[in-house]
């Protein structure tokens, strides 16, 4: 779907830093674009979906697979205290292109933020630093790599 940034990135409209991770025929796993920091990963359907309740059962019996080798791929590469994944979905207060968000997260990031959980994560968006694109490139290579 054209406008869409999920669907424009898969489609190549537009470049996630360092391109795709993973995909499959289901499936794609890039770096975050926003404001979650470096390592932050982003796992969401290929085809435009805006529900949970609207997955496959193929596209559902993949993701926690998907999820899961995200997560350790990325405490393999950063060694954080924890890993959020959650569910996305929204812009403008309206649902999009559902998708889950990886995000390494370490002690000094909370000490940082001054906040943890969903807290911290609005405490990112707000401040609107996004990450330097060399960095989250070269750990998007790094997490390909190590994908394999």
């Amino acid at each position: 779907m054209i406008g869409c940034l999920a669907c424009d990135l898969t489609e190549g409209r537009q470049e996630a830093p360092g391109g795709c991770i993973f995909e499959d025929e289901h499936l794609r796993v890039e770096h975050c674009v926003g404001p979650l920091g470096i390592g932050t990963l982003i796992v969401k359907p290929k085809r435009h979906v805006l529900h949970v309740a609207e997955l496959t059962n193929i596209e559902a019996a993949a993701l926690g697979p998907v999820l899961q080798r995200a997560a350790s791929v990325v405490t393999q590469l950063l060694h954080p205290e924890q890993v959020y994944v959650c569910l996305w979905s929204h812009t403008g207060r309206k649902p999009v292109h559902i998708h889950w968000v990886v995000q390494p997260v370490t002690e000094a990031l909370v000490a940082d933020i001054g906040a943890h959980g969903p807290e911290l994560q609005a405490t990112m968006f707000s401040r609107g630093q996004l990450p330097e694109a060399e960095a989250a490139a070269a750990f998007a290579d790094e997490a390909r790599k190590l994908w394999r």
